[in-house]
C-alpha cells in the first residue's frame, strides 16, 4: 500500500476516511468544525491508542487553522489571521509561566525557514524582566532560540534544546516547524498548532528526536505551517483523481522520493505567515494589542 506522507492530522484524518471509504466510524478520534475571525478552524483530538495507531500520531488535539483566504488581503486579513492563530494558540497554553520559542529548520532554505523567521517577530522580555522588572511586571517572561540544523550545527536539535531547557526552566516550550502536506492547496495556506510536541525533519523523511514532554520535562506545544508536499504523494493523488485506481508505489518512490514540491512565491508566503506566527504567539502570551506589538518590534 502506497503511504502518503503529509504532518498534518487533519489529512491523516482524510487519509483514513478514504482508505475507509468512508463506510467507517474512526474509534479514538473526534474532529469538529468553527471559523475563527472568519478564518475556518478544524480541531482533530485523538482520544486513545486507537486514534494514534489510525492517524499515525500521537494523543493529543490539533488545530489546523486554513488561511486560504488570507491570500486575498482583505480588510484586516492580518489582524484577523494574527487573532485566529493566538486565539486558538492561548486556549492550549498554560495560563501562567515562562516560556521558551524555538525556531526549528535551516534559515538558508527558504520553505524550512519559518521557524528562524517567526523568532523576529516574537517579543523577547526574560532578560528586560530580569534587569527592569518593574516597568516589564505585566509581560510574561520569554526568551528564544534557533537551533540550526544538524549538519551545519553537528548538534542535534533535541540535545540543545534539552539542555537549554535544563539551565532556563521554562514553564513550556513553543516549536515553531516548517511541516508537508499531501495537498497543494495547504500549502502556505494553512498553520497547525498542537499539544503534542514536535519531530524536527518528519515532514521530509529526515527524522530526529522528538521535542515532547518525555524529552523535555516541560509541556511542548507545535506550531507547524506546511511548506512543501512530497512529490510522489502529489503524483499519487493526481493519479487517482485521473482516474487511475491502482498506484505503482515501487515506482513512485523510487523516481520521485527525493522531489519536495513548493510554491513559487514560497519566499513572500514564508514571509508573511511566519510574521502571523510569531504576531500570534505574543497574542497568546502578552497582554497587548496589534498595534503594541507593531510598536515593541519596530
Amino acid at each position: 500500500m502506497f503511504i502518503k506522507r503529509t504532518d498534518l492530522a487533519l489529512e491523516a484524518r482524510e487519509l483514513w476516511q478514504e482508505s475507509a471509504e468512508r463506510t467507517t466510524r474512526l474509534m479514538g478520534v473526534k474532529a469538529t468544525k468553527s471559523k475563527l475571525e472568519g478564518y475556518p478552524v478544524t480541531r482533530v483530538d485523538i482520544l486513545d491508542h486507537r486514534g494514534e495507531e489510525a492517524l499515525g500520531k500521537p494523543q493529543g488535539s490539533y488545530f489546523t487553522i486554513d488561511l486560504t483566504t488570507f491570500w486575498q488581503r482583505k480588510a484586516d486579513f492580518f489582524e484577523r489571521a494574527v487573532r485566529a492563530v493566538g486565539t486558538e494558540l492561548k486556549a492550549l497554553l498554560p495560563v501562567e509561566g515562562s516560556a521558551l520559542v524555538v525556531g526549528l529548520g535551516n534559515a538558508a532554505m527558504t520553505p524550512d525557514a519559518v521557524g528562524p523567521l517567526a523568532l523576529d517577530s516574537v517579543l523577547i522580555t526574560r532578560h528586560l524582566l530580569s534587569a527592569m522588572p518593574k516597568q516589564f511586571a505585566g509581560f510574561r517572561p520569554v526568551s528564544a532560540f534557533r537551533t540550526g540544523v544538524l549538519g551545519t550545527t553537528g548538534v542535534e536539535s533535541a540535545e540543545a534544546v534539552r539542555g537549554l531547557v535544563a539551565e532556563v526552566q521554562p514553564a513550556m516550550v513553543l516549536a515553531i516547524d516548517a511541516l508537508a502536506s499531501r495537498r497543494c492547496g495547504r500549502v502556505c495556506a494553512t498553520v497547525q498548532l498542537s499539544d503534542t510536541g514536535i519531530i524536527p525533519g518528519s515532514g521530509v523523511g529526515n527524522h530526529r528526536a522528538a521535542l515532547n514532554r518525555e524529552t523535555l520535562g516541560v509541556p511542548v506545544f507545535a506550531i507547524g505551517v506546511p511548506t512543501v508536499v512530497d512529490s510522489a504523494t502529489l503524483a499519487a493523488d493526481i493519479l487517482e483523481e485521473s482516474g487511475v485506481e491502482k498506484v505503482d508505489e515501487e515506482r513512485l518512490r523510487g523516481e520521485h522520493d527525493a522531489f519536495m514540491v513548493t510554491t513559487r512565491d514560497i519566499d513572500q508566503q514564508v514571509r508573511d505567515l511566519s510574521k502571523v506566527v510569531g504576531y500570534g504567539i505574543n497574542w497568546a502570551l502578552q497582554d497587548l494589542e496589534i498595534e503594541e506589538m507593531n510598536a515593541l518590534l519596530s
